[in-house]
């Protein structure tokens, strides 16, 4: 393929999905990370797309949302890394929210072999994962039905959820940054995800890389509301996407990150004796939503084999404090 087909290319990908990876370009253009980056740089200085964390969105600084089908088919292993690990953190018995989202759909395809959970949902994909789980209950909110991402928006959602209480909320959205938290580009769904956060009294953020940075119209949660972020690990290169996950880390983000060995099959896990997750150590002790003191973060010994010096040094620096 010419560098001139490959550019007209990737330029139609963004257009199509407002956000993408090198990743997920050069797999479609069939040609190396390098290569992209470099097609990615020239369509830039030509102000067609801008450059962002690891891929390319559309230009003017906010992303725009892509419609379900086109979602579904980016970062495909990253997000079922990210909903292994999610679905880690979630024990028999509990009661949980769980937000619009193809990755919060991975995660629900997991959560039905947790018994006695009760999940709460605006998802009619993350229902549709759960409906034939026997020991999971499924409370689904009212509300109207926004077709692009089959989620329940609007007052009527927003109402059902008023004096709820459960453990953890897992959300996802269109762009995080240390500086505005999670964000999207929807008014009526930004509004329903602040009615889940306010019903939990955690919050998980799940997010691939390719969102470390990115922001979009409307803030959903702030950054100080957030518990724990969950996300794939950047690629080598990346690094503004390394910085991000630092400043989030600063500001009392506990970073759950999955690594090359996280089970990405959709199993019950990875395999035994392998130490897919690594957490970024926490600063300090961090207030929850709730008022309450969260958990000092444990041991940073497992980020010991993350490669590149960059992100080395970020880990001996966190290890220092």
């Amino acid at each position: 393929m010419f560098a001139a087909e490959r550019r007209q290319l990737i330029l139609e990908m963004v257009r199509a999905n407002g956000a993408v990876s090198l990743r997920e370009l050069a797999r479609v253009v069939q040609t190396s990370e390098v290569t992209v980056r470099r097609d990615v740089r020239a369509l830039e200085a030509e102000g067609l797309l801008d450059r962002r964390h690891g891929g390319a969105v559309l230009p003017g600084g906010f992303t725009r949302e892509s419609g379900f089908p086109q979602k579904s088919h980016l970062s495909t292993a990253e997000k079922t890394a990210i909903a292994d690990l999610a679905a880690g953190l979630v024990g028999e018995g509990e009661a949980i929210v769980v937000g619009a989202g193809t990755t919060t759909q991975e995660l629900a395809r997991r959560l039905a072999r947790v018994p006695g959970l009760t999940v709460v949902t605006n998802s009619l994909l993350v229902a549709q994962a759960l409906a034939h789980a026997n020991r999971v209950e499924v409370v689904m909110t009212g509300g109207t039905l926004r077709g692009s991402n089959y989620a329940l928006v609007g007052s009527g959602a927003e109402q059902s959820l008023q004096g709820l209480r459960v453990s953890r909320a897992f959300l996802s959205g269109s762009g995080l940054t240390a500086e505005r938290g999670l964000s999207t580009s929807n008014m009526l769904s930004a509004s329903v995800d602040r009615a889940l956060v306010q019903a939990a009294a955690e919050v998980v953020v799940l997010a691939d890389h390719t969102k470390l940075g990115s922001d979009t119209m409307f803030q959903t949660v702030p950054t100080e509301l957030i518990t724990r972020l969950v996300t794939d690990e950047p690629p080598l290169h990346d690094e503004r996407a390394a910085a991000e996950l630092q400043s989030l880390a600063d500001q009392g983000v506990e970073i759950t990150v999955a690594g090359p060995d996280t089970d990405a099959s959709g199993g019950d896990g990875p395999p035994p004796g392998r130490q897919p997750r690594r957490d970024m150590p926490l600063p300090g002790q961090r207030r929850t939503q709730n008022g309450g003191l969260g958990p000092q973060l444990r041991s940073a010994s497992a980020l010991t084999d993350v490669p590149g010096e960059q992100q080395r040094a970020r880990v001996a620096d966190l290890r220092r404090r």
